[in-house]
């Protein structure tokens, strides 16, 4: 089952500004929003995990890059 996360604790998991999550967003580089309002956003929990499994992996095998 997914379940969905919203902007706030996606900031607080990865430690990223809004700006930098969406600048990231915007060249593929960190999963994409799901819209579930008119002005509403949420983020896809075990997406978000798995961006943040693979950064602390890369960063241990020593291919990390700047984003």
């Amino acid at each position: 089952m997914n379940k969905l996360i919203r902007l706030s604790e996606v900031l607080h998991r990865t430690g990223y500004s809004k700006a930098w999550i969406y600048k990231l967003i915007k060249e593929n580089e960190f999963p994409q929003q799901v819209k579930i309002g008119a002005r509403s956003i949420a983020f896809i929990e075990s997406e978000v995990d798995e961006w943040i499994a693979n950064k602390i992996a890369a960063s241990r095998t020593g291919e990390l890059t700047n984003n």
